[in-house]
């Protein structure tokens, strides 16, 4: 558990040195691939929730054992080749980097006053219309993303990455990566993408609740006592359409004073979201920023947790081992 531990700090300098390069080969977009390939050919005709699920546990089966199987071998040529090979990995399960970029590449035009800019921008990083959006509107959308994205880009692959080292948090991005793909509830993937949905909900659920805890400790601005603040993170997060997308972007809401959520339009359709946290001031572009710092933190706060945690659990296995409890 130490070496995962190491692999996933050793991971997170990765990230914030080189990110994402696209022209870099990059384990997400070969599963990205192989989930194509396979729900262009099973997503039709009858039995589509079964074939979902067919193409669900083959993703998982091939990641998992692929991942698995390069990481014994580098631990079996030495112990530094392996915590190397996981961090690699592990840093290519984590997007910290490109979240921060993707609020940054919003921030600087809308700081600009380039509305138009700043429309485009949005609309590569959110499914929604932006072409008609207002400079609070543009900057809810970036802010929701970074917020929304801190947990299942972020966090919840360093958590997995504790429990199962690098094969845990490549299995987890590849549920992760079926559920953006196809777990949508329309008429082509409510039940070829339910059970990748499902197991999206199921992998995020503890990594979502702890990452909005921790997010009240990583803003020391805040308006309201902690208690206070997670109290009202606890009612509006659980009014979220995701059973776990809203204990992030309420955090965030409550710790600027800000009002996230609300009507968003796709290809002309209205939809409602349903709003987090008070409207205590207008949001502006500077708030994406803050939006980041406490993405940045939060991160940083939730290693330290899995340290403290791996290391008790190190101690406690060694100590039984040892017989010293008799």
């Amino acid at each position: 558990m130490i070496a995962h531990l190491l692999a996933a700090t050793a991971a997170l300098f990765i990230d914030r040195l080189i990110g994402d390069p696209p022209h870099w080969p990059h384990p997400v977009r070969w599963l990205g691939s192989l989930i194509a390939f396979l729900e262009k050919h099973l997503n039709k005709g009858a039995y589509r929730r079964g074939k979902g699920l067919v193409m669900l546990l083959v993703v998982l089966l091939v990641t998992g054992s692929v991942t698995l199987l390069v990481v014994y071998f580098s631990y079996r040529l030495h112990l530094a080749a392996g915590v190397a090979v996981e961090a690699l990995l592990i840093a290519s399960a984590i997007a910290c980097r490109s979240l921060k970029e993707a609020g940054m590449s919003v921030y600087e035009p809308l700081k600009q006053g380039d509305l138009p800019n700043a429309r485009k921008r949005l609309s590569y990083i959110v499914g929604r219309d932006t072409d008609q959006l207002n400079e609070g509107e543009i900057t809810r959308g970036a802010i929701e993303t970074v917020a929304e994205n801190t947990s299942d880009g972020v966090t919840a692959p360093l958590f997995w990455a504790l429990i199962g080292g690098a094969p845990g948090a490549m299995v987890y991005r590849a549920i992760n990566t079926c559920d953006s793909m196809v777990g949508y509830r329309n008429e082509r993937y409510e039940a070829f993408g339910w059970f990748s949905a499902r197991l999206d909900d199921l992998a995020n659920w503890f990594p979502a609740r702890l990452t909005g805890f921790l997010m009240i400790w990583s803003f020391p601005g805040a308006q309201r006592s902690k208690k206070k603040t997670w109290q009202l993170i606890r009612r509006d997060a659980r009014n979220h359409p995701s059973p776990n997308s809203g204990w992030c972007e309420a955090a965030v809401a409550f710790l600027l004073g800000i009002q996230l959520g609300g009507v968003n339009t796709y290809k002309g359709k209205r939809s409602y979201r349903a709003e987090m946290g008070e409207p205590l001031k207008e949001k502006t572009a500077d708030d994406i920023l803050l939006a980041n710092r406490i993405m940045e933190r939060t991160t940083l706060l939730f290693l330290g947790v899995l340290w403290i945690g791996g290391g008790v659990y190190a101690l406690a296995r060694s100590w039984i081992e040892s017989g010293s409890f008799i």
